[in-house]
Parts: C-alpha cells; sequence; structure tokens
C-alpha cells in the first residue's frame, strides 16, 4: 500500500520554487546545521531545532516556519522545529502577513497581547503553532536539541542554553528596522524568502 502525502499549498509550492539562491558565504555558515541534522538522520534519532532570537517575534518565527516546511517538502524525517526568545513579546503581525503572502494559511487562535496562530503549509498535516515564548519555555524541547540563533543579539546574549546539543549561528538582519517606513513590506518578504532559500538548502542538502 502507497503512503499518500499532501502536498504543499499551490501558491507555497510557487514561492518555493521561485526562491533565491544562497551565496557560498552563507552556504558556509549553514554547514554545521546540515552536519547536525545529517548526524541525526544517520543514528536515526528525533531532529528538534529550536530557533531563537531576543524577542521570538520575527526571524525566530519565519525560520521555525521554513525549516518544517522545507522538511516535509524534503521528505526528512522526524524533524520538529520550535522557536524561542530570550524574553516573550508576540508574533509581530507583519510576520503572519507575509507568510500569508508566502501562501501559507494561517488561523489566529487567541488573541493579543500575545496571540496564538496556527500555520498550515499543506491541507492535512498538523499546523506549525506560533506564539511568542522564552526559548526554554515547556513548549520546547528541554534536551537532544540544536539551538539555532537567529540574532546576533541573543547569540550574544545566551553564551549558555540548557540542554542543547550544540548552538549554530544562523543570524539574520532584523526586519524590525523597516517598520513604519515604505521599505516595511519588502524588507519583511525579502527576509522570509532568504530565509526559505537557506532552509531549502539545508534539507535538500541531505542524504536519506
Amino acid at each position: 500500500m502507497k503512503t499518500r502525502t499532501s502536498p504543499l499549498f499551490s501558491e507555497l509550492t510557487q514561492t518555493v520554487s521561485n526562491l533565491p539562491a544562497v551565496s557560498e558565504a552563507r552556504k558556509k555558515v549553514l554547514q554545521p546545521l546540515v552536519n547536525y541534522i545529517q548526524d541525526k538522520l544517520k543514528n536515526n534519532q528525533a531532529i528538534h531545532l529550536n530557533f531563537i532570537c531576543t524577542h521570538n517575534s520575527r526571524r525566530s518565527h519565519l525560520s521555525q516556519v521554513w525549516a518544517q516546511t522545507m522538511a516535509y517538502h524534503y521528505k526528512i524525517p522526524h524533524v520538529n522545529t520550535y522557536s524561542g526568545g530570550t524574553e516573550a513579546t508576540a508574533m509581530n503581525a507583519n510576520v503572519v502577513t507575509t507568510l500569508i503572502e508566502n501562501g501559507f494559511q494561517i488561523q489566529q487562535l487567541s488573541k493579543k497581547p500575545n496571540p496564538i496562530y496556527a500555520v498550515k503549509y499543506s491541507e492535512n498535516l498538523p499546523a506549525i503553532i506560533g506564539f511568542s515564548k522564552k526559548y526554554d519555555d515547556a513548549f520546547n524541547p528541554t534536551s537532544a536539541f540544536c539551538a539555532i540563533m537567529t540574532c546576533s543579539q541573543a547569540d550574544e546574549g545566551c553564551p549558555f542554553i540548557a540542554g542543547a546539543d550544540t548552538r549554530v549561528p544562523v543570524t539574520y538582519e532584523d526586519p524590525k528596522l523597516f517598520d513604519g517606513t515604505s521599505s516595511e513590506k519588502e524588507k519583511y518578504l525579502e527576509r522570509s524568502l532568504q530565509i526559505a532559500a537557506e532552509m531549502q538548502y539545508v534539507f535538500s542538502s541531505l542524504l536519506h
């Protein structure tokens, strides 16, 4: 009996098929993450990835969502993605809008000040639950995970992440810098597509 698969939403598939190229310099930054996942695959172990930023509001959410999506798209098993911050704020509304524009379907499950969102990338698969939390929140893994530091402030401010197998700095420019400017929408989209392209590179590079 063949296993049924649930494709990505059509608009999301189109986004994935037109992502920008990843530079050689960024590939070197991403290689430790590739190596970590590859080692877990080789040993048939669960892969827990916790993307950490200062406020868990923008880059860490984009990274969590795109990593889970690309893991599924490239048929990498046993991948669970999470996000957290050194403090909790809220998942930024511009991130939600950008992900919808990328082709995700998002339902808001609770209201402010720290709303909870269900982010779907495929019709028949569980949604990714998005809300702002500290990296060591009970919602996140407590051991045997990779801590991916998505902003330099969190990387410098958290020299030790309890329970992590390893930490990998994969930092991005904060689209918050463009909030309230004429470039706001463009910069959020640019950051989302950069992260998408880099997660695509990571998961398409794996041997399994």
